[in-house]
Parts: structure tokens; C-alpha cells; sequence
């Protein structure tokens, strides 16, 4: 243990030599690839019986390592939704690892009070009521799945089952979405209920929307008791947002538990011209969303809101007494999936606290614009296809007049470029490209770069 006994004594030097090049990485992000594309493994290493000590262990991290990371946090990385890392942010991640508490329980520091804090400066952001509450996540899997079982233990309810004590038998829970999040299916199926248990109901034409009339017609021909809603704020490729009070207004009538994913789409509240769009959200079950997309904190940071958090703690509650306390804080492990937790509140709150409402609506403001104006250059382009306006921070299109098989490799030779990173996607059945804008660094200078670089490619 003289080792790391040592590193603990020389821990004022390291520290600083590895700012310096957090710092370094960070400032250069602009001369990275955005994104490595091609399958790398890592050096071939066996554990060691005895430590090389850190200054070692991290000087080979940037030889080896370091090389073939993604510029993830840079401005031209516009794959999947992933946001950058304010400055505010960083240092609350640095100052979380450094003080490294649980948040399992509450009563040894104030952790878990300001995660409750940080909950409710969140509602407030997003213009929900206090009669929401709820925790962070591991990010919108997570946190769908915390809807989803909540949800079936509303659904055994109604059914006169404890399906938290007693398990599935002899309880039927159908679930209805129009446009369901892959993390959703994946929620469907940890929780028992099985992914085939899915009610595809329709689409409005040209949109990834639920169509309303489908789901009434839907809720009225099922015979099932346990009924669980889920709908979308924002839905990945197309960011289109379900008629939430009509279905809200459904839910009620046919008894069924409203979940919406607004993992990303939530933000919109923030914008007055796009604020209709989510109008009745006040009145869901439960609420996914991310931090790590549009409020720039540090992977991991999922958002989860729930109005019944009885249900919640119902299917969550750890009933181990060694790990009671008295406080009036909640114990955070009986409202998540984990009951170790990281103090991943402290990054959001942080940066919350030194941007306000009004940094986090500016960075929504410029992703929305920055979407806008790709979309109007490819829209006048003779070489590209805009699939779907741009209605938030996506943008969706493909080059002319080549098949659906060559998307993908043209898709592959623009990333390879390693001047932008985008992902693929489909709409209407067509392969598409997929552009999503959530980092705060990006300018409109970064969309004039990848423009002239579209131009360029198409030519070739």
C-alpha cells in the first residue's frame, strides 16, 4: 500500500498535472476529431499484480488512451442529443468526486437536502407545479423505466394487487404509445411487462404525434384494468409533441397512468412560441427528462418527476432497518433504482445557480436557431433533401437522388472527415441523416463550417 500511500502525499502535483490537461483537452477540442469512428481497442494489458502508481497509470491514460477520444463536449459533436459541460458544471463534477458522498440515505451531510433543492429549482425552471417531486437519474432510461414501474404498480392498484409485494400474477397491464423511446421498450421489459405488451396506436400524417382519436379508440376496445400511457415531448427524429391535454383528458377517463418522455423536449418550455406545445404536462403521472443533454451537466444526470410519490416509494422502499433514519429529507434510495448514489445533483446545481433561467433559455435559444439555419441551407441546397422542418434542435435530411443503402455510407465518409459527427435516422421508412444541437458551444460559425462541408462532399 506504500504506493498509494505515496500518490495520497504527492496528490497536490497530480491534481495539478491533470487540470492541465483537462484544460488542455478542453481548450482543443476545436483541433479534435469530433467523434472516433473506427473500432479501437485498448492497449493489450493484463491487470497488474503490482500498480505502476498514478502519475504512471495517468501518463499512460494520455499516450494510449487519450488519442482516440471524442471530442464529445465540442461544438460540431451533433450526434444522438448530447450536450457540452459548462464551466459551472465541470467544477461542481470535480468538487463531487472529490467529496464523494452517498446519497442513499440523508442524516450524515446535506447532500440529499440539496437534491431535493435542486428537484425543485428544476420545477420551477420548467413552470411545474409543486405537487411534483422526484429525483435525478442515471439519465431518461432510468427514469422511464421509474414511469413505467410506477405505472404498473398503479395498474395492480386498480386490479387490488400490491404488484411491488406480491409480483405480476394475475395482473394485466397493457401499455399504448404512438411513438415509444427505445429506452421505454427497455423499461417495459425489466419491469416484467414484456415488450409485445406495446399498443402501437397510430401517427398523425407526416409526424411521430400520437394520433388522439387512435388512443381513444384504443383505450375504449381494451378490456384490460391496468392502462399505462406513454407519450412524448419531443420525440427524437422527428421532436414532434403529443396532444397532451387531450390525452391527459383520456387517461382520466379510462383510468390510466399518463407518463410522458420529455428527455429532451421539456426545454421548450422555456421558449414563449413553443411553450404550447407541451401545454397539459402539468397534468402527467410522471416525467422523464436529461440534464446531460440541454442543461449541459456532465454523463451521468437523468431528471425524473413523478405527482404520486407514494407509488414511487411504494416500488422503490429499501425495508432494511439498518438503513432507517429520522429526517425529514427523503432517503433517496427508496425513490431510484440504486441505492449507492453519486452526488450528481451538486454539478446541476451549480450551474444552475451560476447561469439562472436566463443562461440555460439563451443556450435553448441559440441549439434552436443553430437547427433552424442548417435547415434553411439544405432546404435551398440542389444536393440535399430536408426531410422535416425543423421544429426545435433536429434536423433531418439526406442527399439527393441516391438509394436508401447509400445514406449510411455517405453518412460514415462525413464523420470520417472528423470536422462533424452526426447519426443516422429514418423518416417516413427512408434513411435519413440526423442532426441534433445541445451543446453550448456551438455558433453559428460551427453551421457555416459543416454547410461548406456538405457542399463539398456532395460534389465528391
Amino acid at each position: 500500500m506504500s504506493q498509494l500511500h505515496n500518490d495520497f502525499h504527492d496528490l497536490d502535483r497530480l491534481t495539478t498535472d491533470v487540470r492541465q490537461w483537462c484544460l488542455d483537452f478542453i481548450r482543443s477540442v476545436d483541433d479534435r476529431p469530433a467523434a472516433m469512428t473506427a473500432d479501437i481497442t485498448p492497449p493489450a494489458l493484463a491487470a497488474p499484480e503490482l500498480g505502476e502508481g498514478a502519475e504512471a497509470a495517468v501518463a499512460r491514460f494520455i499516450k494510449e488512451i487519450s488519442p482516440h477520444l471524442a471530442a464529445a463536449i465540442g461544438p460540431r459533436y451533433w450526434g444522438f442529443v448530447t450536450g457540452g459541460v459548462t464551466p459551472a458544471a465541470l467544477l461542481g463534477d470535480w468538487i463531487a468526486a472529490a467529496v464523494d458522498q452517498n446519497l442513499s440515505t440523508p442524516g450524515d451531510s446535506i447532500a440529499s437536502a440539496l437534491e431535493v433543492q435542486t428537484i425543485e429549482w428544476l420545477l420551477d425552471l420548467c413552470d411545474l407545479p409543486d405537487s411534483f417531486s422526484g429525483c435525478l437519474t442515471t439519465g431518461a432510461t432510468a427514469s422511464n423505466l421509474l414511469g413505467i414501474l410506477c405505472g404498473r404498480q398503479f395498474a395492480g392498484q386498480r386490479q387490488g394487487v400490491d404488484i411491488a409485494a406480491d409480483g405480476l400474477s394475475g395482473v394485466v397491464v397493457e401499455v399504448f404509445s404512438a411513438t415509444p423511446h427505445a429506452s421505454a421498450l427497455k423499461g417495459m421489459a425489466i419491469a416484467g411487462l414484456g415488450r409485445k405488451r406495446l399498443v402501437q396506436v397510430a401517427r398523425l400524417a407526416d409526424s411521430e404525434a400520437m394520433d388522439v382519436d387512435a388512443l381513444r379508440i384504443a383505450l375504449e376496445n381494451s378490456d384490460c384494468a391496468g392502462k399505462i400511457v406513454l407519450a412524448s415531448a419531443g420525440t427524437v427524429t422527428g421532436t414532434d409533441f403529443d396532444d397532451l391535454e387531450a390525452i391527459a383528458d383520456l387517461c382520466e377517463q379510462h383510468g390510466a397512468w399518463l407518463h410522458v418522455d420529455g428527455a429532451f423536449g421539456l426545454f421548450s418550455r422555456l421558449l414563449e412560441d413553443r411553450r404550447e406545445w407541451t401545454r397539459g404536462l402539468e397534468r402527467a403521472d410522471s416525467i422523464t427528462s436529461d440534464a446531460h443533454k440541454w442543461l449541459n451537466t456532465p454523463y451521468d444526470c437523468g431528471i425524473f418527476f413523478c405527482r404520486h410519490m407514494s407509488v414511487l416509494q411504494t416500488c422503490l422502499e429499501v425495508p432494511a432497518p439498518y438503513l432507517a433514519v429520522n429526517s425529514v429529507t427523503p432517503s433517496f434510495m427508496n425513490l431510484g433504482i440504486e441505492n449507492s448514489r453519486r452526488f450528481r445533483a451538486l454539478p446541476l446545481w451549480i450551474s444552475l445557480l451560476a447561469y439562472g433561467k436566463a443562461g440555460i433559455r439563451q443556450i435553448v435559444e441559440d441549439n434552436c436557431s443553430q437547427a433552424e439555419r442548417l435547415a434553411q441551407w439544405l432546404e435551398q441546397s440542389p444536393d440535399y433533401e430536408l426531410l422535416k422542418p425543423a421544429k426545435l434542435n433536429v434536423v433531418v435530411f439526406r442527399p439527393q437522388g441516391i438509394d436508401d443503402a447509400e445514406v449510411s455510407p455517405f453518412l460514415q465518409r462525413l464523420n470520417a472527415t472528423w470536422e462533424v459527427f452526426m447519426t443516422p435516422g429514418q423518416w417516413r421508412g427512408r434513411s435519413a441523416i440526423r442532426a441534433a444541437f445541445s451543446n453550448w458551444r456551438t455558433t453559428q460559425n460551427d453551421v457555416d463550417h459543416v454547410c461548406a462541408l456538405l457542399e463539398r462532399n456532395a460534389r465528391r
